[in-house]
Parts: structure tokens; sequence; C-alpha cells
């Protein structure tokens, strides 16, 4: 069981190390002409981006989670498990709406002008302010998801004691609930900040140059993979420097609940404006970030279908839509069928070897989808380049596959993790003693005792492989197109009508299973 843990972990590894491996023999000829042209524009805009959205995505998430958690108001049991819902939300997808709505030729700037003249004044959506502001209404849930976990766990007794040292409900906000929150509050921020570094279909319909975007371009439009290959292994040390600023940003300190049966805070019950101000700031965020873009979506659809275009379910949309659910429910049984093989050989043997492997399979998540990509092309074309070798792989539907595995491998292995810790150890042992080997008990015992749990893991690889826009648009096969980038094609030439119904197909799939997994207590992240 230890080789196969081993040659997993390999496996997983082995694209990131591809790239990884570039800085052991850089070519200066090739970082000489990046940075003789937009290098340092990338660079300067990537970690605008990135810090913008991390600041975006802590002031809604954290002041969203307190507000839910820490108070009580019209609609709040309802906004508490809404706010989840643009977890679900492909960038791209609210990118290219707001587009079509803010822009200089969309309604709302059109109206402007109707009302107030030709010199009426709007924000230029199609910027750096744009990006960070759709970004933070996508990303926000991954610190809204952990800071309300973290302020429901926080014992009321603490709180009490402050109030009672003559310390106000905001100042006690500020000086103890937020220290004891930091450790969720840093991750979910880390986790914002990498997707924002990852992103390529929303900064490319605002027109930002980032290094994830430069990728793309250059893999596959000026077909310069020379340069590709060497902003992917810069991202990757951008990725690593956000991981880095996380543990900073976490501490050195601990924070322990003296007693297992606390009491929780008990929310405070708002009453006449400030209550309504409550509900009406949860609102608006809701409405920007999900109501609004799932209005224009479903106008758009019924505009598309009111042109009559022939055949556009037969021939495009099922045909899209079953490459897309297959791909992504062949990834996600995969990954979490090795998850849960590296889980079990995780908890059979307590070792430092054990945790060190663990923590590099599941290292993907944190790298950007065009950094994997990249290392899996240029894996498969050193194998398609060797006379022993028989198959082809670039551009194989294997690549495509392999890299989705790598990069949700993370979520896969945390639901099988934290399913596996929930089976009786007593059980385990007896069947050792009984002769049974670690597949049979996976197979006889473990696999139906956590099958709800695998489930909730199928569920998140499913919905992030549905959504996921550079590693499809750099390793998909000739001729295989999925929703999104059915979607994300159409979007770029303008045609939101077109683009509009595969991203609310999208959408509707994953704001689907978000919530339901974010109800059924099973959203882990």
């Amino acid at each position: 069981m230890r080789i196969i843990s081993i040659l997993l972990t390999f496996f997983i590894l082995l694209p990131i190390l591809v790239v990884g491996g570039q800085w052991l023999a850089p070519r200066w000829e090739v970082w000489i002409h990046l940075w003789n042209t937009r290098l340092p524009e990338m660079m300067i805009t990537t970690a605008l981006l990135t810090l913008g959205v991390g600041a975006g995505t802590f002031l809604l998430g954290t002041g969203l989670a307190w507000l839910v958690s820490a108070y009580r108001f019209p609609g709040q049991t309802v906004f508490e498990w809404l706010l989840i819902g643009p977890l679900a939300m492909p960038s791209f997808v609210l990118a290219y709406v707001y587009m079509g709505l803010f822009d200089f030729a969309g309604p709302v700037q059109k109206a402007l002008r109707a009302w107030l003249g030709s010199a009426a004044w709007f924000p230029e959506i199609r910027s750096l302010g744009g990006a960070i502001l759709v970004l933070s209404l996508v990303l926000y849930p991954y610190v809204y998801v952990l800071a309300r976990a973290a302020f429901l766990e926080q014992a009321a007794s603490t709180f009490e004691a402050a109030r009672l040292m003559g310390y106000t409900r905001l100042q006690t906000f500020w000086k103890l609930v937020l220290p004891l929150a930091r450790p969720s509050l840093a991750t979910g921020v880390t986790l914002a900040m990498l997707e924002a570094l990852t992103d390529f279909g929303a900064v490319r319909f605002f027109s930002v140059s980032t290094i994830s975007e430069g990728i793309v371009r250059l893999w596959e439009g000026a077909l310069d993979r020379s340069s590709a290959l060497a902003l992917a292994s810069l991202l990757l040390v951008a990725a690593l420097l956000v991981i880095l600023l996380e543990r900073i940003l976490r501490g050195e300190a601990r924070f322990f609940q003296a007693d297992s049966h606390y009491r929780r805070l008990e929310p405070l019950q708002l009453r006449g404006v400030r209550a309504w101000v409550a509900a009406l700031i949860c609102g608006c965020v809701l409405v920007a970030a999900l109501g609004l873009p799932l209005a224009q979506l479903s106008f758009w659809t019924v505009q598309e279908f009111g042109k009559g275009t022939p055949g556009i379910f037969d021939a495009v949309f099922y045909r899209y839509l079953r490459t897309s659910v297959g791909l992504a429910l062949l990834a996600s049984l995969l990954a979490v069928g090795l998850a849960t093989m590296l889980a079990q050989y995780a908890r059979s043997t307590r070792s430092r070897f054990r945790a060190v492997l663990t923590r590099l399979a599941t290292s993907g998540y944190a790298m950007p989808g065009a950094v994997i990509a990249a290392g899996v092309l240029i894996l498969l074309s050193f194998l398609d380049q060797q006379k022993w070798f028989s198959f082809m792989l670039t551009s194989s539907l294997f690549g495509l596959v392999y890299a989705y595995v790598v990069r949700f491998f993370s979520l896969a292995y945390n639901s099988a993790e934290a399913s596996l810790e929930k089976v009786t150890p007593s059980l385990i042992e007896a069947a050792r003693l009984m002769g049974a080997g670690p597949a049979r008990i996976l197979y006889r015992i473990q696999a139906p005792l956590i099958s709800s749990g695998l489930a909730a893991g199928v569920t998140l690889v499913f919905v992030d492989v549905l959504k996921e826009l550079p590693a499809t648009l750099l390793l998909r096969p000739f001729g295989m197109d999925t929703l999104a980038i059915w979607a994300y094609m159409a979007a770029a030439e303008s045609l939101w009508s077109v683009a509009a119904l595969p991203s609310l197909t999208l959408l509707v799939i994953g704001l689907t299973a978000v919530l339901f997994l974010f109800r059924a207590g099973k959203l882990l992240l």
C-alpha cells in the first residue's frame, strides 16, 4: 500500500514538478524577451488584482458572516444559506454579464445618456477595478463559509466576559472575535487570492493583462510555448508566495475552547431601521452576485429562443451538455477513488512520512489551472516524442482528465479523509484480526459507511470541473467542446444571448449542488 501511495503522489505532483523544473535551467533569452515586452505590466497587474480580491473578499465574507451569525433581522435565516450561492458562479459568466449590462454600449449607460445627456459619467467596467469587483463577488463565499463556521464555534462566555470588561459589541468583534477566527479567515482569503491568481476568463473580458491570461494567450494565440512555459513557472512561484502569505497571516498563535460543551453566542435581535439596513446589505450583495446574472441570463436565453434558431438543442446544447457532464463525472469519480485509497493509507499509518506525502498530494488545488495544464502538455509531448511510446497523448482525453484530477484532488481527498475519520476504529481492528487486507476492508466495510461523504466529494469536484476554463482550453481534444468553452467563445464574440443558455445551465447545476451540500453540512473547503 505504501508503494501505491508513493506512486499516486508522484502521479499527482508530476505536472507541477515539470513546470517548477524550468527554474533549474532557465532560458534567459526568453525571459529577456518577456521583460522587454509585457512582463512588467503583467506582474504589476497580477499583484494588484490578487491583493484587491483578497481585500474585497475579506471585507465581504467576514462582514456578511458576522452579520448573519451575530444578529437577527428580517430574512436572516434565508440569507445565511443563500449567501453561499455565488460560489457556483463561473467568474467569466458574471464578467460578461456585467460587460453586457454596464459597458458603454450596454443598456445602463444608454439609459443614463438618454436621461442626463451624452456627458453622463459612468465608471469604466472594462478595467482592473471591474475585474476586482466581479472576482470579489464570485469568491467571497470562500471567506464567508469559513468565517461563519469560526464565529459559530466561539463560546458565548468569552464574548460576554469581554462585554463585562466594558467593551462595546463592535470593540469585542475587533479585539476578540477576529483574532480568534484568524486561521479560518487567512485560509479563506488565501483560497480567494489563489483563484484570482489563476483566473483567465474574467480578466480577458475586462482587458486586464495578467500572468495567467498571458499563458493562454501565448500558448493558444501566438503558439509561443517557450514564453508560455516561462510564465507558467513564474505563476507557480506567485502561488507559492500566496501560500506563504497565508502562513504569515495565521501567525504562531493558537486558540482553543476550554470546554467542548460550550454555549454559542446568542444573536442580537435588530429592530427598526437597523434591521432593515442589515437585510438590505445582504440583499444587495446577493442581487449583485447572483440575482442580477440569473435574471439577465434568463432574459437572454428567452431572447435567443425567440429568434427561432434551428437545432440549438439537438445539434449543440445536448452534445455539449453530454460532453461536460461526462468529463466532470469521469474526473470526479477517478479523483475520489484515488483520494480514498491515499486517505486509507494515511489512516492506517501514523508517521511524518505519511503527513508529508499527504500534503504534497493535495497541493494541486493551490496551483493555477494554467500551470497544471502547461505541465501536463510538456509531459505528454515528451512521451509522444519517444520511439518506444506508441500512443498519442497530446490533446487527448487522458491529458484533460489527468489535469482535472491533479487540479481538484485536494477537494476529493478532504471529503474522503473527513468521512474515514468517522468510521469506528474497532470495526477496522476486528476486520484485521479476521485476516482482511486493506483493499477488502475498504470495499466491504469503509465504502458503505462513508458513501455520503464520498458523494459530497464527487459533487464538489464535479461542479469545479464543469467551471474549469484554462485547463480545458489548453488540453481539450480537437472537436471536443464543453458548456464552459461554448459560453466563453460566444461571449468573447459579444454574442451575449448565444452564451446565455450554456452559462445558465452551468449556474443552475452548480447552484443546486452547492446549496444542497451547504444545507447538508458537507461543504468542505
